[in-house]
């Protein structure tokens, strides 16, 4: 008599957190690498790829309050004194296992959102006096003239070249703010892998985790 080995895996990332959490990751590696042409001006790859950020981000916004299970946002509503006290024990080496986000990692899913909005939207204040826009976007178009007009009469105003270095410079500050962060999250990823023992990046691809009755 055969044996079926039954999965007692329990699922807890859908397609939507996962899918968007690497396409994240994708993304950001692109807008961060391929920043400035050689004439200073923000490169077409660069510009795609924050707007995908932007939408990427919207969208997890977006699930994190009509989503379901550990997907929410109220079911990891950890502040950041939790998260310290999280890391403090997972640092002794007793913390307790969550089978959604920890408190470390809740705070990091909300700093990282903040952070990438923050970039995106510099980013996109930034950009929008320099005229370079994707080719064959026309609400983008529209929508950066509109910006441009707007920046234009700024500047006739308050000198707006000192205020577009400003964000220019605020933008690549988030854009470091933002990969330190990330830093900080694989490191915090793989330190809670080794005291869980259990593979996190890998149930970001699965979406699949040990049952939360299992130490």
């Amino acid at each position: 008599m055969t044996m079926v080995k039954q999965d007692k895996s329990a699922y807890v990332w859908d397609p939507i957190v996962r899918f968007g959490h690497w396409a994240l990751v994708a993304a950001f590696v692109i807008a961060y690498l391929s920043g400035e042409e050689e004439s200073g001006d923000a490169s077409q790859l660069h510009i795609w790829s924050g707007y995908a950020i932007g939408a990427i981000v919207a969208v997890r916004a977006l699930w994190g309050l009509i989503g379901a299970g550990h997907a929410r946002f109220s079911d990891f509503a950890y502040g950041p004194v939790a998260g310290l006290r999280y890391l403090g024990d997972l640092l002794l080496g007793h913390a307790r296992r969550y089978i959604g986000h920890s408190p470390a990692g809740a705070v990091m899913v909300f700093a990282l959102l903040l952070s990438l909005a923050g970039t995106v939207g510099t980013g996109l204040m930034a950009n929008s006096g320099g005229g370079k826009q994707p080719a064959g976007n026309a609400g983008g178009a529209v929508i950066a003239r509109a910006l441009e007009e707007e920046n234009e009469h700024r500047e006739s105003r308050t000198g707006g070249e000192g205020a577009e270095s400003a964000i220019g410079e605020l933008h690549a500050a988030l854009a470091n703010i933002t990969l330190g962060l990330i830093i900080l999250h694989v490191l915090g990823v793989g330190l809670a892998s080794v005291a869980h023992r259990e593979n996190l990046a890998l149930s970001m691809i699965t979406g699949r985790k040990r049952p939360a009755n299992e130490s």
